[in-house]
């Protein structure tokens, strides 16, 4: 799965500083954060609307909800790119998350 990611920052990375009329990426950089956050949002809302679909829905459902899926991940590392953090920093916290029960990770961020 890292070999996707580590490819997917190098395109961000590239695209990152790129013509705005010829990139979405670099368009969504020019035009801030702010509208970052706002596609990162957007996205949510769509896969939490394709998850309701997919508890009862079929095959095409259940890929509309892989597609939003895709869409928030994506538009969540061009939301970390902008902030010059990038997709192993995620990793890494899951990695010292693993093996920790939910409650325990939970109740040692307000230590």
């Amino acid at each position: 799965m890292s070999d996707i990611l580590d490819r997917l920052d190098d395109v961000l990375e590239q695209r990152r500083h790129g013509d705005p009329q010829q990139s979405y990426v670099a368009a969504l950089h020019h035009k801030g954060l702010n509208k970052i956050l706002e596609k990162v949002g957007e996205e949510a809302t769509e896969t939490l609307l394709a998850a309701k679909d997919a508890e009862r829905g079929g095959d095409a459902e259940r890929q509309a909800l892989i597609a939003e899926t895709a869409d928030l991940w994506f538009h969540s590392l061009v939301m970390l790119s902008h902030l010059d953090l990038g997709h192993q920093a995620v990793l890494d916290e899951l990695a010292r998350r693993f093996g920790m029960s939910g409650h325990d990770e939970k109740a040692s961020r307000h230590q």
